[in-house]
């Protein structure tokens, strides 16, 4: 029979604070320390949006979180919101993909237009008149654009993207804290 004394116990302090094992507490918070590192570096980026490109659908100023993953099983697909990288991981742009490889896309009175059809956008709010000749995309291009087309600086400008600067998906607006 072991008996213990009131020595022998830990003082209520250090129970609340650590617990009655700290060996244990201090590897639960070593392993803790370690998955949230690994999780928003490689897996879930906070981005802050800056412009008004995105808007009203990503209004500025607003944390929301880049999926790195999300692209390791299917390609982009249209309407996704992606983090775009050209020069670094310090400077992306998010824009929404509306023309997949292999498409033409193209503009008249501001609506885009993909292989003859007009594209149904609901998430648009602001009307713009762009007028823009038929784009074919190569078999590894992607035509972004941006909700607020005409303070948008996108793949009218660019031309159509490469699969390597579509650095990951935006996970959706409503999960994004202020």
């Amino acid at each position: 029979m072991v008996v213990t004394t009131e020595t022998d116990r830990p003082h209520w302090v250090q129970t609340v604070l650590i617990g009655r094992r700290p060996k244990r507490t201090a590897v639960r918070i070593v392993v803790l320390v370690v998955v949230c590192f690994v999780w928003f570096r490689f897996v879930l980026l906070p981005i802050r949006v800056q412009g008004m490109s995105m808007m009203p659908t990503y209004t500025e100023n607003r944390v929301n979180f880049v999926n790195r993953v999300a692209y390791l099983f299917h390609k982009p697909m249209r309407g996704d919101v992606v983090a775009i990288r050209t020069s670094g991981i310090s400077i992306m742009y998010m824009k929404r993909i509306i023309g997949l490889p292999g498409e033409t896309v193209e503009f008249h009175a501001g609506q885009a237009v993909i292989d003859g059809v007009i594209l149904d956008e609901p998430y648009l709010k602001y009307n713009c008149d762009w007028e823009l000749p038929p784009k074919l995309l190569g078999a590894d291009e992607w035509y972004v654009v941006g909700d607020n087309r005409d303070n948008s600086n996108d793949s009218r400008m660019w031309g159509p993207l490469q699969r390597k600067f579509i650095y990951g998906k935006f996970v959706s607006k409503y999960y994004s804290a202020s």
